[in-house]
């Protein structure tokens, strides 16, 4: 084994070229906000089935951007088609690419040093980014510190929030990346639970007390590059399928989690992407726990995932992807098909996990197919379907659905007036498409569902305006009406000769509601650096409110939230 992977780097050492990775997080809004609304103008284009992006990438694509703007802004080559950026976009490229000078070629250039470092050609202190950083021709590296506060308030009360951390990333030579940060994380109430419908993403907590509770994050990764490809062992989120308020393949909702990832792009037209996971089950394997010293130790039974994603460029501005996945356990470990990168995992479950009568020795197997289309200048459209089930009887038969999940929408950028953006953007889930009768083998890591936020048998409507008057600074306007429908069980349907999987009724009953209209104001004054301002004002209804909402949020409230926050 050692020297199959000592030949592999080897050979993949042959093929150096200029891309290195470090993922930059999804909660960076700011920069992946810009991409996409470059995106949507047709100067970049750009795969937003799979975040998150690497730091050279989104380099790339400024560079892209700027080459652009000299093209056909105002003084360049093709000015008479008076298509190039305007002043605010001009100054969010300004902006962002002294924010990404650690990936430019050539010599530290920060306009922003103390006179500490003045006269270093390799070391400098800046404020955008905020942080130290160093560079030369082999090593490249940056130390930020990571700090932010909020205090909201509401007719429930009062929410304090504080974190502070570091993070650490950089370049060695030309094909290994590497990045960590921690995060320590206080809040005055509880507000992160795998039952509570809230995207905010879920990590296991330390302890609950008068002070509210403490928990801490911890990411980040080595990989190893070349032109066209890279490969990497990394602990980060995950959000797969296109989408503004969230995603329904992978919402990146669940825990970091430790992957091997894969990412190939050896041509233009086709993109794969892949990772294998130990998820954590948190389901006690009471053969293996043990008392010691007067304390039960529990120990979990492993847990593995394998997903990857095939994505096709048929024509300029138009992608289609599709790929399949599989949780499994009990298999003594991670199994050597399952990381085989290309593989249909379902047909792999078949040959592993043959059914015998009277149990169950199968996997869980997921399919799915995500669209964008930026044909359209200013529009953006795309359409995701995940599917745990999929058969033609099910179409066929009257009252009968197959157990899938949609996301369908738009968004609207830079038309008919600059610097406004409109989003609309339905979900729905069919029940029991994210569940399993075995415990081990559900779509979960630490118990948080990977797909939606709102788990099965639910439905949202999403409407959003957005606009941005000046650099950094971002308004949003929105309303959000979600409704979740009967708690079913699959275990227990599943062992219930009279209860059909596929028959259940869809969204009859609701038993959880939310409408929600809010505004929120942000200003980024430095990359990653900003100042918010949130007022929401929901209105939480049904008999599950307390287990599917913080109290915080319960009924009618009007909430106001400030904040800021540096390195989310």
């Amino acid at each position: 084994m050692k020297k199959t992977i000592l030949i592999t780097l080897i050979l993949l050492g042959t093929f150096t070229g200029k891309t290195q990775v470090v993922y930059e997080h999804i909660s960076h809004e700011g920069i992946y906000n810009f991409l996409d609304e470059m995106a949507n103008l047709k100067v970049v284009e750009l795969n937003d089935v799979v975040k998150p992006y690497s730091r050279n990438m989104i380099y790339e694509k400024l560079q892209e951007v700027e080459e652009y703007n000299r093209k056909y802004g105002v003084g360049g080559m093709e000015e008479e088609k008076s298509v190039g950026l305007n002043k605010r976009q001009q100054e969010d490229l300004s902006f962002y690419l002294q924010a990404y000078s650690l990936e430019k070629a050539g010599p530290v250039e920060w306009k922003e040093k103390t006179d500490l470092l003045k006269q270093s050609d390799q070391f400098a202190t800046a404020l955008n980014p905020p942080g130290l950083f160093y560079k030369d021709s082999v090593f490249r590296a940056a130390l930020q510190v990571i700090y932010g506060a909020s205090y909201a308030t509401n007719q429930n009360g009062d929410l304090v929030h504080t974190y502070g951390g570091a993070s650490f990333f950089g370049y060695i030579g030309k094909n290994i990346g590497f990045y960590t940060s921690v995060r320590d994380h206080n809040m005055s109430r509880i507000m992160i639970s795998p039952d509570y419908f809230v995207q905010t993403p879920g990590v296991p907590f330390k302890n609950y007390g008068e002070e509210g509770i403490d928990f801490s994050e911890a990411r980040g990764g080595i990989n190893f590059s070349w032109k066209w490809g890279s490969v990497g062992l990394v602990k980060d989120h995950v959000q797969w399928g296109s989408g503004y308020n969230g995603a329904n393949i992978q919402s990146g909702r669940a825990p970091s989690f430790a992957m091997i990832k894969l990412k190939l792009k050896p041509v233009r037209w086709f993109e794969f992407n892949y990772y294998h996971g130990w998820l954590v089950s948190q389901v006690i394997d009471s053969n293996a726990s043990y008392w010691t010293n007067g304390t039960y130790r529990a120990v979990f039974y492993p847990k593995y995932m394998a997903a990857n994603m095939f994505t096709f460029y048929p024509f300029k501005n138009f992608n289609f992807s599709f790929g399949n996945s599989t949780v499994y356990s009990d298999l003594g470990g991670p199994h050597a098909a399952y990381l085989v990168p290309f593989l249909f995992y379902k047909s792999v479950d078949h040959t592993l996990n043959a059914t015998y009568a009277g149990g169950e020795s199968g996997q869980n197997s997921q399919l799915y197919f995500n669209f964008s289309s930026r044909n359209i200048k200013h529009l953006h459209l795309y359409f995701t379907l995940f599917m745990d089930d999929l058969s033609i009887r099910h179409f066929r038969e009257q009252n009968e659905f197959n157990l899938f999940s949609y996301k369908a929408g738009g968004r609207l950028s830079d038309f008919p007036f600059q610097n406004l953006s409109l989003t609309a953007e339905i979900s729905h889930t069919n029940p029991l498409v994210f569940q399993h009768k075995i415990v081990t083998q559900t779509y979960a890591s630490n118990l948080y569902n990977m797909g939606h936020y709102l788990q099965d048998n639910s439905r949202e409507l999403y409407l959003a305006l957005g606009y941005k008057p000046i650099r950094g600074l971002r308004l949003d306007l929105s309303w959000t009406f979600a409704q979740h429908g009967d708690d079913f069980s699959y275990a227990d349907c599943a062992n219930d000769p009279d209860c059909d999987l596929h028959k259940l009724p869809i969204l009859e009953n609701i038993i959880w509601e939310m409408q929600s209209l809010a505004f929120n104001a942000s200003y980024e004054i430095f990359y990653n650096t900003f100042f918010f301002f949130n007022f929401r004002q929901s209105d939480i209804t049904g008999p599950t409110t307390d287990k599917r909402t913080p109290a915080f949020y319960r009924g009618k409230t009007s909430t106001v939230k400030v904040g800021f926050g540096m390195g989310f």
